[in-house]
């Protein structure tokens, strides 16, 4: 007996242990209304066959039910085959219409074919085939489908409709008509609630007034505005944005970009890169920063011109460039740098302000302010205007001795296929220039000053020089002029400055420059957490830019702090 009672005990002890499984949800399919019922075991083994009477039949399974025409139903199997206007309600929000289903009670997996209409809210999916997996919530299709909602008309080869979510998944020739734009896309994801998109592979948006291209990216189709990563454009109005991120915003009309940007003036013929930029096309105006370079063509020869901040306004035919702080410029035959240099198409006026240098072949010419005027017929460079304390050096190119050298108030240039020809100097002028014979043997240095001085010059060394009024002057032997005497006051030779290729207009800092790192990228983005955390944000304007972009648009802010700068600047 005692022996009975520890088997008893320890049998007890095994089922507290491990106590009985809760016993699983029923899962069998149930008829709720059979109407006309037969058998065809030859056609249908073990199956039972029902059509509707003076109504349909009608199933129900786990809170879902099926009405249909005519239905196959193989009860052991737990499936059910249902043909001729069906309907299948699921809740009070989801129902779907076909003309054949195939449903496995099992697996919960109904199979519609033909005329498939799925509805969800205010949502509606149309296709041919369409998979719909109760246990999952998910509806899926890959023989094309069009989704319609309040704001979109949606289609696509391949699609699957997460319902718990209310976002879609379009794969394969995915393409949105809306009244007031067009998106393509090899992939996106749709939520039906926020009407928001993300783009994979390559898409395009294409508004009354903007297209954008990017290869990952988000669009709010509310408000038309959003954002690309990786390979991505706009084409606004009569510019072309690129880089590796760009923002943008419709109505506000305004668009950003970071990394590697490039902004195309389709008219003009100009490109501005830099790594950070902002185009307002309402008032037709571009800024760029880091590492900026504005790039026009001047007789079929490219000039470059960098500054720390870069600013384009204006309409197309009347745009005014303004390159801030340690600005330079560069094209073949003509370089130069001041503090700021400022560009004005309508006059074909390029101003070097603040401590300009200007370099042309070999010569080198210094001012208070230097002009370059453009003929504004054949858009080529005319003349020179150097203002105040105006001195132009350039070396002996014979002797390699010394320097040429001519200083006056006002220096007035003339250029000839590029190269200055001709200078007028006007006012308290002053020479030394180094005299060959034909022999180019030294024959002296001369040393004037006049009022007046007229230089024509050829491959940068004086050919001829003319003194007007009240010359005074000698032409003194070698040894009978001392070193300290052949310099002009004032001289300063900065050939270790001068900018002799595209490479030179960029200093240390703009080569080092480290690159923000864009999210998204190189790492995969969680876009539901993305999604959750936009729609947490809606309705507050502070925290609408997109969460994994934040990288690219932060600059924003702090071009927008720059833009209060210049306008006090100006």
């Amino acid at each position: 007996m005692r022996s009975h009672f520890i088997l008893t005990f320890i049998l007890f002890f095994v089922w507290a242990a491990h106590p009985q499984e809760e016993p699983q949800e029923q899962k069998e399919i149930n008829i709720v209304y059979g109407a006309n019922f037969t058998k065809d075991e030859e056609n249908y083994p073990g199956a039972a066959i029902f059509s509707k009477d003076t109504r349909q039949v009608e199933f129900e399974h786990q809170g879902a039910r099926l009405w249909c025409d005519a239905a196959v139903f193989y009860q052991k199997e737990n499936k059910l085959k249902a043909v001729g206007n069906i309907l299948l309600k699921q809740g009070d929000s989801v129902q779907m219409r076909s003309k054949k289903i195939d449903y496995d009670g099992n697996t919960r997996l109904a199979k519609a074919r033909e005329q498939v209409v799925l509805n969800n809210a205010d949502m509606t999916l149309r296709t041919d085939t369409l998979y719909f997996d109760r246990e999952k919530q998910e509806a899926y299709y890959n023989t094309s489908g069009t989704v319609i909602d309040s704001a979109n008309t949606l289609t696509s080869e391949i699609g699957r409709y997460f319902m718990e979510i209310k976002k879609y998944q379009f794969l394969d020739s995915v393409h949105i008509k809306n009244p007031d734009y067009i998106v393509d896309s090899e992939r996106l994801d749709y939520y039906t609630t926020s009407k928001n998109l993300y783009m994979y592979g390559p898409s395009t948006i294409t508004g009354e007034t903007y297209k954008m291209y990017c290869e990952r990216g988000f669009y709010d189709t509310k408000i038309e505005s959003g954002y690309g990563i990786q390979n991505t454009r706009i084409d606004y109005n009569n510019r072309i944005i690129e880089g590796d991120s760009l923002f943008f915003d419709k109505a506000s009309e305004f668009a950003s970009a970071t990394n590697n940007i490039k902004v195309t003036d389709t008219l003009n013929n100009t490109v501005i890169k830099a790594h950070y930029g902002e185009v307002f096309k309402a008032r037709d105006s571009v800024f760029a920063t880091k590492r900026g370079v504005f790039i026009g063509l001047v007789e079929k020869d490219s000039m470059y011109i960098h500054g720390d901040t870069l600013m384009v306004t204006g309409k197309p035919e009347e745009r005014i460039l303004r390159a801030f702080r340690n600005s330079k410029f560069y094209k073949t035959d003509l370089s130069g740098k001041a503090d700021s240099i400022h560009f004005e198409q309508r006059t074909g006026i390029t101003q070097l302000i603040t401590d300009p240098i200007l370099w042309n072949m070999e010569n080198q010419m210094t001012g208070d302010s230097i002009h370059l005027l453009n003929d504004m017929e054949t858009d080529k460079l005319d003349s020179l205007k150097v203002l105040n304390n105006a001195f132009i050096i350039s070396q002996d190119t014979i002797g390699k001795k010394g320097f040429n050298q001519a200083k006056g108030k006002d220096l007035f240039g003339k250029f000839i296929e590029n190269e200055l020809k001709l200078v007028d100097l006007i006012k308290n002028t002053e020479v030394i220039y180094y005299m060959y014979n034909d022999d180019q043997e030294l024959i002296g240095i001369n040393k004037t000053i006049c009022s007046k001085i007229r230089m024509t010059l050829a491959e940068s060394d004086i050919e001829d020089i003319t003194f007007i009024t009240d010359p005074d002057g000698d032409i003194f032997p070698e040894k009978d002029l001392p070193e300290n005497s052949r310099k002009l006051k004032g001289f300063i030779w900065r050939g270790d400055e001068r900018i002799r290729s595209k490479d030179d207009i960029f200093d240390e800092d703009d080569n080092n420059l480290v690159l923000p790192v864009i999210k998204g990228i190189s790492n995969p983005i969680d876009i539901e957490a993305e999604e959750e955390q936009r729609s947490a944000n809606e309705g507050d304007p502070i925290n609408k830019i997109p969460p994994s972009n934040t990288q690219a648009i932060k600059p924003q802010q702090e071009g927008t702090d720059k833009k209060t700068s210049r306008s006090n600047e100006k």
